[in-house]
């Protein structure tokens, strides 16, 4: 790969020029299928099609929590994604997502199936299917959807930005881990100063606002995503270590963090769920 100091970019880009990196095996410049592939189909009315990363375990969790609220209709199959494997090209995964990222979620409650992609999505058709988690109307759903869509801008410099350069990049360059640290510590700071007077993200109750942004910063501020809370001093967002801890003891939150999961020990990983047991 060129010294950074000294790339100068061609007139035309070429994909051969990729920089490789930890998914550069799945990392191409077109869209579209690769190959055809249907996607599974369980019995509930939901199926989910995702893998335990932060944008999955957003709606595994809030699954879990609809189902500890007692929504019956929001029983669901949980497929897995294989992402290092190319499952999000096959023809029925892109004609669930057109981008091919997870998560997606197909909606069969109704006489036709409803495909919903981009957790942010996810989770407000959800919300608003069980009237749970999102305000109504007023002043407490605007700041909540404020607050989404706060994580849907943001959490990019931290996934693709930061933890791109700083874990996954085949080679460790001083600016953009600078730039993108810097970038990090400011959003967590934007998020310790709401929770210093708020006990949720956008106020006194839990929304899926805490449930977007808690796997990309609550995760990170507890030292669990890139390795990375004695780099970034996250010890020192304390408003956001207290709700950090607290989201992270729910139930519904230790129950959705398993679904698609392939790492870590045994009781955290449920490739597959199809009914409560697969997650006890």
């Amino acid at each position: 790969m060129s010294d950074s100091k000294t790339y100068v970019p061609p007139r035309v880009w070429e994909p051969e020029a990729s920089s490789g990196g930890t998914f550069s095996s799945i990392n191409r410049p077109i869209a579209g299928p690769t190959h055809e592939k249907e996607l599974p189909v369980g019995k509930h009315p939901l199926q989910l099609y995702s893998l335990a990363t932060p944008n999955g375990v957003k709606v595994g969790i809030m699954l879990e929590e609809l189902l500890a609220l007692g929504h019956a209709g929001a029983e669901y199959d949980a497929w897995l994604i294989r992402i290092g494997e190319g499952d999000q090209f096959s023809s029925g995964f892109v004609g669930a997502n057109p981008n091919s990222k997870i998560p997606a979620l197909v909606d069969r409650s109704g006489p036709e199936p409803v495909r919903v992609f981009e957790s942010g999505s996810i989770l407000v058709h959800l919300a608003e299917k069980f009237g749970a988690f999102l305000p109504a109307s007023g002043p407490a759903r605007t700041e909540t959807l404020n607050w989404l869509f706060w994580q849907m801008g943001s959490a990019p410099f931290v996934g693709g930005g930061f933890g791109h350069f700083y874990a996954y990049a085949p080679e460790k360059l001083e600016y953009p881990i600078n730039r993108y640290a810097m970038e990090a510590k400011r959003q967590l700071d934007v998020l310790d100063r709401q929770l210093a007077t708020h006990r949720y993200v956008a106020g006194d109750e839990y929304t899926i606002a805490d449930m977007a942004i808690w796997p990309w910063y609550g995760v990170l501020a507890l030292g669990d995503l890139y390795d990375a809370a004695e780099f970034l001093s996250v010890k020192e967002y304390t408003h956001v270590q207290r709700w950090a801890n607290a989201i992270a003891a729910r139930p519904a939150v230790i129950r959705g963090r398993k679904v698609n999961r392939t790492w870590g020990s045994d009781d955290e990983q449920a490739h597959e769920r199809h009914s409560a047991a697969d997650l006890d």
